[in-house]
């Protein structure tokens, strides 16, 4: 019987033990802290293209990648842009690329009055 009991305590013991361990380590796991999540994720894991405007009597931009689209606005000669992206549109001078700017409102300029500085972005 004093076998059994002892037996019986060591277990015991070792299971409190074991429990105390795994409750002390449970808070300082869950009391690591955690990158807040970005607002725009999708917008913060792209590249930020720049280009600046070249075309001396300034740039239309557009609502879409051709000259058939709406001019919603106009930038001056050496304006820095923010480029998103490009694709291939309407030939403009001898260059159908046309980049996806954000400068303030979404609009599309042809590349080929848009020099880029840094790497050439990605596409749409």
């Amino acid at each position: 019987m004093f076998l059994q009991s002892t037996f019986s305590k060591l277990a015991v013991t070792a299971a409190t033990g074991a429990l105390a361990l795994a409750t002390a380590a449970t808070p300082a796991l869950a009391a690591t802290p955690t990158a807040a999540p970005e607002k725009n994720a999708s917008a913060e894991a792209r590249p930020h293209y720049k280009g600046r405007v070249i075309a001396k009597s300034g740039l239309l931009i557009r609502s879409g990648p051709s000259q058939k689209h709406k001019v919603v606005g106009a930038l001056p000669y050496g304006t820095v842009v923010n480029i998103v992206c490009k694709v291939n549109g309407q030939n403009i001078g001898g260059n159908p690329r046309w980049y996806l700017l954000s400068n303030g409102k979404w609009a599309w300029g042809a590349a080929r009055y848009i020099v880029n500085i840094g790497a050439a972005p990605h596409w749409c």
